[in-house]
């Protein structure tokens, strides 16, 4: 639901509207153009957009070859600003071009009264125009567009602050004192000196650039157990970047066997296997499935009911399964796929088994009835495949690293016992939807004032307590929406820039909900796996064998990478995951030859 407009921005409209350009002080001779790239030029150089709701684009545009165009969506309003350097008691105007409807450009930190103005209607180009004071300490202020709650995209171009300029902003210091804490098996917590008239600071490991952070101190994540790293620290403000720290190097603990290979090969692929049900595609006997198949995932073992955490896993039955085999040789095939190196585990959910853990006595009945299913069949682990309505975020639940609603919390103490119970050896993966995970980009939950759906970005929370447990995480790339990238840019599922711009988010980290002080760590590449429908009966979003191949080019060797630019090149990418082997089988075996078939060097 829309907020309220406030009366305050009412009237400065109405002022504006009835000329207050003209009341606009003239420059003085000594006054420059200040606004950096304020034809957007050079794409968002020099401007921030809160949630990743701005991007440069070519047309519509006012003057030159670029304009910038915001886009508004749930809480967020698409504000984009600049932080400018100015003088003391100094008369600046601002001024700009705008389409749209509910347009603001305003400024703060003038240090006396901030200023805004705004257009209720810019169905073509309209100039907005005012004017401030700065304070007598002023030094900097902000410049800043914005739309409004729930309306469409703006543009906005040729934005100018005229005045004054300010003393040039000094490169700041090398940070100094960098020191490493007591690692773990995947996590070496970082701390450092402060700088003067440091604004943030970049921390690296090698020579990536893995996290952005305001304060002295941050925690490099996703690491490999029982391995040296080497970090380093640099200083940032508007006059750009410092030379980076002294390097500091730490070892990783042993520890995290989850987390690890589990005797995976290098690449692997994933595939779910109907173990308990018949659709279009046939029934296909567990001693049938191929060795291309590296996991197996049994789909599916269902609650009893939606909250009861007792989950039950059966074989079809013959009358729905011609062909079934039996509990015996079921059973035997899983020893004689595991003598071979594969992995079988027990996937919980799926489409129509809701999950909610919302009670403890929830949590505990899930822990004890998956483990009488893992010990009957003498599976390898447990994928956690929780769709629709299992996982949502209670109203005010705002930081994934610290969740608390109850079927959040339940879940994650659940499957950390049945961690514990097994051991190292006990193989973990998830198959959330890009709703549950990528959308977190730009949604989680319901938002600071509510209104959204609480289950946007739901899995992150799992995922991030799990980290260090989770032997794979197979995003499905399929029957979903369009979904931001981190270019800012909408990708739609069928070819490879979905699969690429989904995978690169995993691999890379993102600021939840456009929060840069909550950014998801990146995971580690033997960790992520592509998901995808092996037909095109089995799911929205199937992508040929071709754009399969492009993805993983992309994302392993840097080549066919199309439009979209990764922020890295992978290529101990794990591989793929398949929805599903009877669909492929139904298919004739194309995703699993194709898969047999790709080079990954």
């Amino acid at each position: 639901m829309a907020r309220s407009r406030p009366l305050t921005l009412i009237l400065a409209g109405a002022l504006a509207a009835g000329g207050l350009l003209a009341l606009t002080p003239g420059a003085q001779a000594a006054d420059a153009e200040l606004a950096r790239n304020g034809g957007f030029e050079a794409g968002l150089d020099g401007w921030t957009c809160t949630a990743g709701s701005g991007a440069a684009v070519s047309s519509p545009v006012h003057g030159g070859t670029k304009a910038l165009q915001a886009t508004p969506a749930g809480s967020d309003n698409a504000r984009c600003s600049q932080t400018v350097t100015v003088k003391p008691n100094s008369t600046y105007a601002l001024s700009g071009w705008v389409r749209g409807s509910y347009v603001y450009l305003g400024a703060t930190g003038t240090g006396t009264t901030d200023v805004s103005t705004w257009t209720g209607s810019a169905p073509d180009w309209q100039k907005l125009g005012t004017s401030f004071t700065t304070g007598p300490s002023t030094t900097s202020v902000t410049i800043y567009t914005h739309g409004w709650y729930g309306t469409p995209a703006y543009q906005a171009d040729d934005l100018s602050l005229y005045g004054p300029g300010g003393d040039p902003v000094q490169l700041p210091a090398a940070p100094t004192g960098l020191a490493a804490g007591s690692p773990t098996s995947a996590t070496v917590p970082l701390t450092w000196s402060a700088v003067s008239g440091a604004t943030s600071y970049h921390v690296y490991r090698g020579t990536t650039r893995i996290q952005t952070v305001t304060g002295t101190s941050a925690t490099a994540t996703g690491l490999t157990a029982s391995t040296a790293y080497t970090f380093q620290v640099s200083a940032a403000n508007a006059a750009g970047e410092s030379p980076k720290s002294a390097a500091v190097t730490a070892t990783t603990t042993a520890g995290g066997g989850g987390g690890g290979n589990n005797g995976l090969p290098a690449h692997a692929l994933v595939g779910y296997l109907h173990a308990s049900f018949a659709n279009g595609s046939g029934y296909t006997r567990m001693a049938d499935v191929p060795d291309s198949w590296d996991v197996i995932n049994l789909a599916f073992g269902e609650p009893t009911s939606v909250t009861s955490g007792d989950i039950r896993f059966k074989l079809c039955p013959a009358t729905e399964c011609p062909g079934v085999e039996s509990e015996a040789d079921f059973k035997a095939a899983i020893k004689a796929k595991q003598a071979a190196g594969k992995k079988v585990l027990i996937s919980i959910g799926g489409q129509n088994g809701q999950v909610q853990l919302s009670t403890t006595a929830a949590r505990d009945a899930f822990v004890t009835s998956v483990s009488k299913i893992i010990d009957e069949y003498g599976l390898d682990g447990l994928d956690i495949d929780f769709e629709g309505h299992s996982l949502s975020l209670q109203t005010g639940d705002t930081d994934f690293r610290n969740p608390t609603s109850p079927v959040i919390v339940n879940l994650i103490q659940a499957v950390k016992t049945l961690k514990a119970k097994y051991g190292a050896k006990f193989v973990l993966t998830m198959a959330p939807e890009t709703f549950f995970v990528q959308l977190g980009y730009q949604y989680y939950g319901s938002g600071p004032w509510g209104g959204q759906d609480p289950r946007a970005g739901a899995y992150l929370p799992v995922i991030h307590a799990l980290r260090d447990d989770l032997t794979l995480l197979h995003v499905q790339d399929y029957n979903s929406g369009s979904i931001m990238g981190l270019d800012n840019q909408y990708h739609s599922m069928g070819g490879a820039d979905f699969h690429i711009a989904m995978t690169d988010m995993l691999l890379t980290g993102f600021p939840v909900a456009g929060n840069t002080d909550r950014v998801f760590p990146a995971l580690r590449p033997e960790q992520v796996a592509i998901g995808l429908p092996a037909s095109t009966q089995a799911g929205n979003g199937h992508t040929s064998p071709s754009e399969v191949d492009k993805a993983l080019d992309c994302l392993t060797k840097k080549v066919n990478c199309g439009s979209y630019q990764t922020h890295g090149t992978w290529p101990a990418l794990r591989g793929l995951m398949t929805w599903s082997i009877n669909w492929d089988r139904f298919n004739q075996w194309q995703f699993s030859q194709n898969f047999d078939a790709y080079k990954w060097s």
